[in-house]
């Protein structure tokens, strides 16, 4: 067939079919990752013995792993034989700008996957699969594997970083003077934010466990005169003493009575004269098809298997608000970040 032609569509079995084998790619993507096989194409394209040799597997098996990453765009197979990375490969080196390394080995990794197990019960019960195992919060799970959770904070930090950028651009921080990141993770969209307002000041309040991670990354990141982290459980209280608060990518790991009571608590200490901003993806009002719907529709049920919290709509939003302005809530597990 020539280049330019265009392809036929596919029949709608065959549709289905690569449907049905996606996590093929996806077990294939999380092992690659883990090999760390793009990192070893930095210095130009390699056979598969060599990468073999050096990630201690079977040469042919790891020809046919990377043949599949290959069919899907992440490696170029040359004529020659060997291997080099495409754009889409460049990211899953650990050591770039930009880098979905740590993102591809969470979303792709065996606690999500075994998640998804359980699907047909978080279906039929609207309970996230962790309820099944009798645990009460998914990021108290994460926190017993200290390399599971730097790995966790790690692929948040990616996704962050471009978030902050985008958030100091779009909203005006002049009038302010300290603000407060609730469930702010490792610090990553504080600390992008205060890079680009020089005169503002700013906290990370987070659980214990994330706030001892928080620490250090605010210590490499050379503002440790204008940002700290303090141990909080935002389902009991926020810290007071700041003019703003921001919820980035909060609110969706929780149902609507756990997100109420999150706003609730920051309104209690937010001055009359503050802001509230609120950093979230809006589920489209309807699902049609877009890479855009089919990527919101995917993180809305994964927040249902995963954490127990959901995508919202503009309206869904706009009805939460008001409905957390004076709310009891006893908690019945801790706080953290975002998935």
């Amino acid at each position: 067939m020539p280049e330019n032609a265009e392809r036929p569509a596919l029949p709608p079995q065959l549709v289905l079919y690569q449907m049905a084998i996606s996590h093929y790619v996806s077990r294939a993507l999380h092992l690659a990752a883990k090999l760390g096989v793009a990192d070893l194409l930095k210095d130009g394209p390699r056979r598969a013995e060599e990468l073999a040799e050096a990630t201690e597997t079977h040469a042919p098996s790891l020809r046919r792993l990377i043949r599949l990453l290959a069919s899907v765009g992440v490696f170029d197979e040359l004529e020659d034989g060997r291997f080099a990375p495409t754009a889409v490969g460049e990211c899953l080196r650990a050591d770039v700008p930009g880098s979905s390394r740590a993102m591809v080995l969470l979303f792709s990794g065996i606690r999500i996957q075994d998640s998804w197990k359980e699907l047909e019960y978080c279906v039929r019960t609207g309970e996230p699969a962790y309820r099944k195992r009798g645990a009460t919060d998914p990021f108290a799970e994460i926190a017993k594997d200290p390399a599971e959770a730097a790995n966790f904070d790690a692929a948040m930090a990616d996704f962050t970083k471009l978030a902050a950028i985008a958030v100091a651009a779009a909203y005006d921080f002049t009038p302010l003077r300290t603000i407060i990141d609730v469930g702010g993770g490792n610090g990553a969209l504080l600390l992008g934010i205060l890079r680009a307002n020089p005169h503002l000041e700013g906290v990370v309040a987070d659980r214990p466990d994330v706030v001892e991670r928080a620490e250090k990354e605010i210590a490499v990141s050379g503002l440790g005169e204008r940002c700290r982290a303090v141990a909080v459980d935002f389902f009991r209280e926020v810290p007071a003493g700041a003019d703003a608060y921001v919820l980035k990518h909060v609110i969706h790991d929780w149902d609507d009575e756990r997100a109420r009571a999150i706003l609730a608590n920051c309104r209690r200490v937010i001055p009359p004269s503050g802001k509230l901003l609120v950093v979230e993806g809006v589920y489209p009002a309807r699902i049609d098809g877009s890479l855009e719907s089919r990527g919101a529709a995917a993180n809305d049920v994964n927040m249902l298997v995963a954490t127990g919290g959901r995508q919202r709509s503009e309206a869904e939003f706009r009805s939460l608000y008001p409905s957390a302005s004076a709310v009891e809530f006893e908690p019945r597990g801790s706080n953290s970040g975002s998935m």
